[in-house]
């Protein structure tokens, strides 16, 4: 017979969904390069005690069209990086919009993924990485089904609606700081979706880098 103290408590069931474009943004800002990896492990780790179902990249893609097609190629690689690295990815095809700039906007379907997946695999907590105040909703709707919400963000820069709909918020300022400072020629083509001319960066370590 076992005893009490030897009886370890569940692990909990968790679920992460990015916004890639949003975070990607925040994380620019603070002028580093997105470390997926490390993210990864910071949101979902051995260390936190939780057991990862999956973690979902939401990413707009360049419109499929020649003057697009560098840029579509460079986002391309990404998404092949982070599908070999484990994560399940999202796509969508971007649409022109003014000059030098196209719109793919995943939010609708990261919101309808979240509660299909949701009801169908039960996981006890969802982290949302986000920091767009259109899915405090889903959040609370979330809730709702009994579903421990937590959003990871930059806390200082995250509105209360959001912060106000999440059981917890998890601040990534401090894990962006551990980040590589991006250098100019490293810098990747920016989500606000403006061309650039590609960059020559190496990659030195299991970090994507176009």
């Amino acid at each position: 017979m076992q005893k009490k103290d030897s009886i370890r408590a569940p692990r909990s069931k968790l679920l992460v969904l990015v916004d890639e474009s949003n975070v990607g943004s925040s994380v620019r800002t603070a002028g580093r390069g997105l470390d997926w990896l490390k993210l990864r492990d910071f949101l979902a780790g051995p260390n936190t005690g939780r057991d990862l179902i999956e973690m979902v990249v939401y990413a707009g893609l360049p419109p499929a069209i020649p003057t697009w097609q560098d840029e579509r190629d460079k986002k391309n690689k990404f998404v092949h990086w982070l599908r070999s690295n484990g994560f399940l990815v999202v796509t969508k095809d971007g649409a022109p919009a003014e000059e030098g700039h196209y719109k793919a906007n995943v939010d609708v379907m990261m919101a309808i993924d979240a509660l299909e997946l949701s009801i169908e695999i039960r996981p006890d907590v969802v982290i949302l990485v986000t920091g767009d105040a259109d899915f405090a909703y889903l959040a609370i709707k979330l809730r709702r089904h009994g579903i421990r919400v937590e959003v990871a963000s930059v806390a200082a820069n995250l509105g209360n609606i959001l912060r106000s709909a999440a059981n917890e918020v998890i601040d990534l300022a401090p894990l962006f700081r551990t980040f590589e400072i991006m250098k100019v020629q490293d810098a990747p083509a920016p989500e606000s979706h403006r061309m650039q001319a590609a960059s020559g960066g190496r990659t030195r370590r299991p970090r994507f880098r176009p």
